[in-house]
């Protein structure tokens, strides 16, 4: 018998799993939460042998629920199963330590063999997901103040402002944005600003 933690802010997205798995002879739900910061405490009190994690939850995300519940519990399981799919949160939710992502449009008979599969601490990628990270970890990284000043450029922000908001120079700035557009393999702002969201590196 497998037994699962299910992590999703959605009743009915909830209930809907537990009727749709608990068909199943040898998977049982033991606990369900609606918030990442309810995870670790779910997990210490039923031992789930997976956590079945949405990525977009009230308060902390299920990327950061993930991260903090395996530096607790690095024996943990994690499955990313989420209506996100941008290659960023995919790339994010790996690096935190979650064994697969599959998106919530998946069949029954793949969620199926992905929890039977990171139950077993095998990773389970969907080829299309597989693919998508391949191409990302190609990719050169944008670092966190890189990240920072392109959140600003995606809400409009001149490098004036950007340099007075973040008290650097404004040809820093200026310097910043030049890498950003190269990294992203864009031309101007607001491509860059496009291709952001799109990957999932800033949100608006």
């Amino acid at each position: 018998m497998l037994t699962l933690l299910i992590v999703d802010d959605h009743f009915v997205v909830r209930s809907g799993l537990v009727a749709s798995l608990e068909l199943e002879d040898d998977l049982r739900v033991v606990a369900e939460v609606e918030r990442g910061e309810d995870v670790i405490a779910a997990y210490t009190s039923h031992r789930p042998d997976l956590v079945l994690m949405d990525v977009q939850l009230p308060g902390i995300s299920g990327i950061e629920a993930t991260s903090a519940l395996l530096t607790s519990h690095p024996e943990a399981h994690v499955l990313i199963f989420s209506t996100s799919v941008k290659d960023e949160e995919i790339h994010q939710a790996m690096q935190a330590g979650a064994l697969g992502y599959h998106p919530k449009s998946s069949s029954r008979e793949s969620l199926l063999a992905a929890i039977r599969s990171v139950s077993a601490g095998k990773i389970s990628l969907p080829p299309e997901i597989a693919q998508r990270l391949r191409e990302r970890l190609t990719e050169p990284e944008i670092t966190p103040r890189e990240k920072e000043i392109l959140t600003l450029v995606s809400k409009g922000r001149a490098n004036k402002e950007i340099a007075a908001q973040l008290g650097i120079a404004e040809d820093t700035v200026k310097q910043h944005v030049s890498r950003i557009l190269q990294k992203l393999r864009v031309s101007d702002r607001a491509q860059a600003t496009a291709e952001a969201i799109r990957r999932g590196i800033v949100k608006l």
